[in-house]
């Protein structure tokens, strides 16, 4: 018999996978979403969850930035 699960093939650096396979693990987005862990750079991730994963990322993304300021000459 066959298993058939829908994914998304995820090309990441390795800080990004770590965060990717830590909300995987405790299950901070519902369930685990992560089909398969490939090598050090990809990740198969179930399709379902694409969209909240991205909002996730873009939250992160947006607590570790700051916004810059043109400087007045």
């Amino acid at each position: 018999m066959v298993n058939v699960m829908k994914g998304v093939l995820v090309e990441c650096d390795p800080a990004m996978k770590q965060f990717l396979l830590h909300l995987d693990e405790t299950s901070a987005l519902g369930r685990k979403f992560i089909i398969q862990d490939l090598d050090e750079s990809h990740l198969f991730i179930s399709t379902e969850i694409v969209e909240t994963l991205q909002a996730r990322v873009d939250e992160l993304m947006d607590r570790i930035s700051f916004p810059l300021h043109e400087r007045e000459a």
